[in-house]
């Protein structure tokens, strides 16, 4: 994974003409902080945990990014995850630089109190480098506004002071923004729009394909399926469904669990191989890495794939696909929509004035749209496909700001 966008940041600055002393800046975080942090288990035994946070480049302000509790987080993922937002706060020209942070631990064998104790613990490990105006936390993978609200919650408790712009994607009650929860969702649902505009696709009555039901994945199908879209499949962590037809999209809403998984309710289900592979009109990876290889790119029937998950399409598997005609919009464009969101909560806090959703909608709206259009752009005049062009676009801001700097 961090290879692989290495190779994409050095080609991206090398089109821009930077030389190789910004690429040795700018291809690893400028610090990353390893923890280890012990949790009192409701068994009454203490389990050692081990979290990080990355913080790529805070040249153009403090850095900004999700924390992902997962039993495959490591050093690597932490770090390239923290470099595509850098990416995606430049693409979306927000005052952020990357960050990411992690706890490698399954939440799903977890309860709600030993959920709350590793939050507060996680915290607390990481005090010291994390704060409204150095580093500001979201939710991620396998995490939520009440996550959030724990972790603001301790941080206040350390600092002795309320601090709700510490940390973004809270309950409203807390400080929350409106529109926050399917920000993600709504900004895939804008450039999937945008996409179908440039590949002459009428939304109503198009086919469209999920892979991933949680947050993303749930509410998109949601949107798309309001927006006239035929939903006719969409998958889990154990399986997926299909139907030509379209599927019922509020059923699988309503019945699946609190991790997004529904499909043992079914029994005529089929593998995410296959639901990858089905003819449609817009595929929409939303699950994990890696999904779309030189394996199966050439298998894809889809006339669009935009990327909602992290790095679901390998550098290889998207020269296959662009050769053959694919119109594929990065992740590091198509699920801005969350850290957009977030920086509107980080300023409505620091200001503490708040939005209505129509507000929040609105100017998300107009942000994703201008990344789009400006990366298309960018994508023609340099005759490169859309993820390097979202890559050059991406890292200019980090370069130029480094320069300014003084640091190279």
């Amino acid at each position: 994974m961090l290879l692989s966008t290495q190779t994409v940041i050095h080609e991206a600055l090398h089109k821009l003409g930077f030389q190789d002393d910004m690429f040795e800046l700018l291809k690893e975080p400028l610090r990353l902080l390893k923890v280890r942090f012990p949790v009192r288990m409701d068994d009454g035994s203490v389990k050692i945990f081990t979290g990080y946070r990355s913080q790529h480049n805070d040249s153009v302000g403090p850095t900004k990014g999700g924390v992902r509790f997962h039993p495959e987080v490591d050093e690597n993922e932490v770090n390239a995850l923290s470099i595509w937002m850098s990416l995606k706060c430049g693409i979306t020209d927000l005052p952020f630089g990357g960050g990411k942070g992690g706890i490698n631990c399954d939440p799903r064998s977890m309860s709600l109190r030993e959920l709350e104790r590793l939050s507060r613990g996680y915290v607390r490990a990481i005090s010291q480098i994390v704060g409204p105006s150095k580093d500001i936390p979201a939710p991620d993978v396998y995490t939520n506004s009440q996550i959030m609200a724990w972790m603001m919650d301790e941080y206040s408790r350390l600092r002795e002071f309320d601090s709700p712009a510490f940390i973004t994607g809270k309950p409203i009650v807390l400080g929350g923004s409106q529109g926050r929860e399917t920000a993600t969702a709504r900004g895939v649902a804008i450039i999937i729009e945008e996409a179908a505009k440039k590949k002459g696709i009428d939304l109503q009555g198009a086919r469209v394909v999920i892979q991933g039901f949680g947050n993303a994945g749930s509410y998109l199908a949601k949107f798309m399926h309001d927006a006239g879209a035929k939903v006719i499949g969409v998958s889990d962590v154990y399986g997926a469904i299909a139907d030509p037809n379209g599927l019922d999209i509020d059923y699988l809403i309503e019945r699946r669990d609190s991790f997004g998984a529904f499909s043992k309710l079914f029994t005529n289900t089929i593998t995410n191989k296959e639901l990858l592979e089905l003819d449609c009109d817009i595929l929409v990876p939303a699950a994990i890495a890696n999904q779309i290889t030189v394996h199966n790119a050439l298998d894809i029937k889809a006339s669009i794939v935009v990327e909602a998950a992290n790095g679901p399409t390998t550098i290889e598997a998207t020269k296959l696909l662009t050769e053959r005609g694919v119109f594929l919009v990065p992740d590091i464009l198509s699920n801005a929509g969350g850290v957009t969101v977030s920086y509107f909560e980080w300023v409505q806090n620091n200001q503490g004035y708040y939005w209505t959703e129509e507000e929040v909608d609105q100017k998300l709206q107009k942000i994703m749209v201008d990344a789009f259009d400006n990366i298309y752009r960018v994508s023609k005049t340099y005759k490169v496909d859309m993820r390097l062009a979202a890559y050059m676009i991406g890292i200019r801001k980090l370069a130029e700001a480094s320069t300014f700097r003084g640091w190279i």
